[in-house]
């Protein structure tokens, strides 16, 4: 098969593949991208800095991460031998299958910390399935893959659930209430930032005051409210402008901007570079 790790969506249904390679993942770094499709990936050699959304990970040996539809993210830098297993599901299959959006709905609790770190047994069990999972792939054509798409979604996000549910347990223990809350807030920023930009809506939304709200978040992650709604915005700016050819206006309009200088100058406050210049620069 060819290795290739899609940019934005996948061709088929599912797939699944190996050894993907610094060069490959290379090309998402300097900017961020939107994925359409669901990826999920165990790394068992090197090391990957990567951003999500907002939050900032290095990828390492016995970690998997699991980037949902919808997701923003970056490759900051590569270091060593990378050895990474992925597969993931099409934007297509995803959207017209009604079981998989009943499991998305449960998935969607990983957005605020989509890596785990699993034991050396535990990696061992999934890189087996990975391996089973490719074998598969590689054996049957097209037609086979469609029966078994919905067998394999199934079974893949059973096990992702019981992993992250496992872990999150254990994080909950530990989390205190402020730092529930401002997860809480971070996970409605990533639901919302493209038509709320509203630091009271937010508030009202999660019962605390405005004031309360921005004490919780600077104590918790050191950024302001404000900081961290518009990173969201400009992160989806920015992958509008590299990966889609969309207009200016159109972006400006998709992120509920009052009017195209009112985004042009929002962006530029945060970019130091007018849209268009982000555009167009190497």
């Amino acid at each position: 098969m060819d290795n290739t790790l899609p940019k934005f969506d996948l061709p088929e249904d599912w797939l699944t593949g190996t050894d993907i390679s610094k060069e490959l993942l290379g090309l998402y770094k300097n900017y961020p991208v939107r994925l359409k499709c669901e990826i999920i990936a165990l790394c068992m050699g090197g090391e990957i800095e990567a951003s999500v959304n907002l939050n900032h990970f290095n990828v390492r040996k016995n970690d998997i991460i699991t980037l949902m539809p919808g997701s923003i993210f970056q490759i900051n830098d590569l270091k060593g031998e990378l050895k990474i297993f992925f597969m993931g599901f099409s934007a297509k299959y995803v959207d017209q299958n009604d079981k998989a959006k009943t499991l998305l709905d449960t998935i969607y609790s990983i957005m605020g910390k989509p890596k785990i770190t699993l034991s050396d047994e535990g990696a061992g069990m999934v890189e087996r399935y990975f391996r089973f999972l490719i074998e598969i792939y590689e054996k049957f054509d097209e037609r086979i893959h469609q029966e078994l798409a919905d067998n394999i979604f199934a079974d893949v996000h059973k096990g992702i659930s019981l992993i992250y549910k496992k872990k999150t347990v254990t994080d909950d223990v530990a989390s205190s209430r402020a730092e529930k809350l401002s997860k809480g807030f971070t996970q409605l920023v990533m639901q919302h930032y493209n038509d709320n930009r509203n630091v009271s809506w937010y508030a009202e939304k999660l019962g605390i005051t405005h004031a309360h709200l921005c004490s919780i978040v600077k104590q918790a992650t050191g950024k302001t409210c404000a900081d961290i709604i518009s990173s969201m915005v400009i992160m989806d700016a920015k992958s509008q402008l590299k990966s889609t050819h969309q207009s200016i206006q159109a972006i400006s309009d998709s992120l509920n901007f009052a009017n195209m200088s009112f985004f042009g100058k929002y962006f530029k406050r945060h970019v130091g570079m007018s849209p268009l210049e982000y555009r167009n620069k190497g």
